[in-house]
C-alpha cells in the first residue's frame, strides 16, 4: 500500500473523493455548527394558497448527519434566516451560545447568504477584524463574522475553525469572490481556521442540481445529506493534508496541554 500518496497526495483535491465510513472529521467530539436555513436543516412548504412555510429541522441538517456518522457530539448553533450581524448583536446570546459549558473541538461556519444576497449588507474587508480585540471590529458583514470566530476562539482557545464558502450559484459573482477572498484572508489572520470553499471546488448549485437536491428553494432530505458528505469529506481531506495542525486534537478543551509553554 502506497499510504503516503493515500494520506498526502498532492495532486488530489478537496472533493476528488466523498469519503464513506468513519472520516478524520471523527477526531473531533465535539463540533459547532453557526450557519442559517441550510445549516438548520430548513425545509420549505406550500399552503393551498401558495404561501410558504420555514421549518428549520435540526434532525436533517447536514451537521447533524456528519455527527451522527462519525459519532460527533453536535450542536446546532443556527436559525433560517440568519445573518452574522444578528448572531453578534442578539441571538446567541439570547439562546446561549457563548456559554462555556458548550465549547467545542471545531466550529464550522456558513454565514453570508442572507447578509450579501438578501440583505445586502456592506461587505467590508478584513482590515475591519481585530483579532486582538473584537470590540473595535467595524459594523460590516466581515467586522461581524470576525467577531463571531473572535468570540467562540475566547471559549475555546485551541479549537479548529471551518469558514464555508457560498457554492457557485451563478449569481452575484463579484460578491460572491470578494467574500471568498475575505474567508481566505481571515483563515491567515486567525490561527487554526481553513476555508472549505464549496465555490471552487463544489458542484454548480443549477437547475440540473436543484431538481435532484432541493425541495423548493431549500434543500431536501438527501440534499442535505449529499451537503454532509461535501462538507465531511473536505474536512477530511483537510486534516489529512496539514497534519501537524491536527496532532493535538485530542486535548482541546481537556484542561491538558500536550506541550508546556517554555518560560
Amino acid at each position: 500500500m502506497d499510504w503516503n500518496k493515500y494520506f498526502y497526495d498532492e495532486t488530489e483535491k478537496p472533493l476528488d473523493h466523498l469519503v464513506t465510513g468513519y472520516s478524520r472529521t471523527s477526531i473531533f467530539r465535539t463540533m459547532a455548527f453557526i450557519g442559517d436555513s441550510l445549516s438548520s436543516g430548513e425545509f420549505e412548504t406550500r399552503d393551498k394558497d401558495g404561501k410558504t412555510g420555514y421549518h428549520d429541522m435540526f434532525e436533517y441538517s447536514w451537521g447533524q448527519f456528519i455527527a451522527r456518522k462519525n459519532g460527533i457530539k453536535a450542536y446546532n448553533f443556527s436559525r433560517g434566516g440568519m445573518t452574522a450581524s444578528e448572531y453578534i448583536e442578539s441571538f446567541a446570546d439570547s439562546m446561549g451560545y457563548f456559554n462555556p459549558d458548550l465549547k467545542a473541538q471545531a466550529y464550522v461556519i456558513a454565514l453570508g447568504v442572507n447578509d450579501i444576497y438578501n440583505r445586502h449588507y456592506e461587505i467590508g474587508s478584513v482590515d475591519d477584524v481585530d483579532v486582538n480585540n473584537h470590540e473595535n471590529n467595524k459594523k460590516t458583514f466581515l467586522g461581524y463574522y470576525g467577531k463571531i470566530i473572535s468570540k467562540y476562539k475566547e471559549i475555546s482557545p485551541d479549537a479548529k475553525f471551518f469558514l464555508v464558502t457560498f457554492p457557485d450559484e451563478q449569481k452575484l459573482k463579484e460578491e460572491t469572490l470578494a467574500v471568498i477572498d475575505a474567508f481566505y484572508k481571515l483563515s491567515e489572520k486567525f490561527t487554526n481556521t481553513f476555508v472549505i470553499d464549496l465555490y471552487k471546488y463544489g458542484p454548480t448549485y443549477n437547475d440540473a442540481f436543484r431538481e435532484k437536491c432541493n425541495l423548493y428553494w431549500h434543500l431536501s432530505p438527501a440534499g442535505y445529506v449529499f451537503t454532509a458528505e461535501m462538507i465531511d469529506s473536505y474536512i477530511d481531506y483537510i486534516i489529512r493534508h496539514n497534519p501537524a495542525s491536527f496532532r493535538e486534537v485530542g486535548f482541546i478543551n481537556s484542561g491538558i496541554k500536550y506541550k508546556q509553554d517554555e518560560d
